[in-house]
């Protein structure tokens, strides 16, 4: 499957973007190769699995300029580096604990040459800067993650929908997100991609501020 399934979702590309999402999966199969940030079975359903779901965040929320996003356990570079090619006015940071992950990030951006992104090696918890909103995928369970993200929002709105959280989950999300006391949206995924990989997977926006 080719990056001509981004184009399907995403029509309105330029030719940069075009290109970039082009690139993406011989640098990821470069950097796996010597890196395992994906699975190697995934890597034959690479742009539905990794990029197509990462840019499902982009059908719920369409950042305005000079926005910044910051993604939490990045692992290779998703959702984070998806989105930066889509929204190249938008400062994107994204964190792992993992160093040899980030080390792919920072190759990857460079190679595209995407000067919104910054990847650092470091614990979400250590993160002290402020952010219009923070994205993920699946990296634990929402009652785990919330903590993380507490005291990193700026209080001043850029965007449709307040500041907070967009978070790619597959699952049962309404007993995972039962016990949630911010206001939150499911956006199942599978209203907007027909792929059947998206049949049980959603974005949840959580309003943080």
């Amino acid at each position: 499957m080719s990056a001509e399934l981004i184009s399907k979702y995403f029509p309105n590309l330029t030719t940069v973007q075009k290109n970039q999402f082009d690139r993406l999966e011989e640098l990821y199969a470069f950097w796996n190769a010597q890196i395992n940030v994906i699975s190697r079975k995934d890597m034959d359903t690479f742009y539905e699995r990794h990029v197509l779901h990462s840019l499902g965040i982009a059908k719920i929320m369409e950042f305005s300029a000079e926005s910044s996003v910051l993604d939490i356990g990045t692992g290779g570079g998703f959702p984070g580096i998806p989105l930066a090619i889509l929204f190249p006015e938008v400062q994107f940071h994204l964190v792992d604990s993992i160093g040899k992950k980030i080390k792919v990030v920072n190759e990857v951006a460079a190679a595209l040459d995407l000067k919104n992104v910054r990847g650092t090696h470091a614990r979400a918890e250590d993160v002290k800067e402020h952010y219009d909103f923070i994205v993920s995928r699946a990296v634990t369970a929402i009652d785990g993650f919330l903590p993380w993200c507490k005291g990193k929002f700026l209080k001043e709105q850029k965007n449709a929908l307040p500041n907070g959280i967009l978070y790619l989950k597959g699952g049962d999300l309404k007993e995972e997100f039962a016990n949630v006391k911010v206001p939150y949206t499911i956006h199942p995924l599978n209203n907007i991609f027909s792929e059947d990989f998206f049949e049980t997977k959603g974005v949840v926006y959580l309003q943080m501020t």
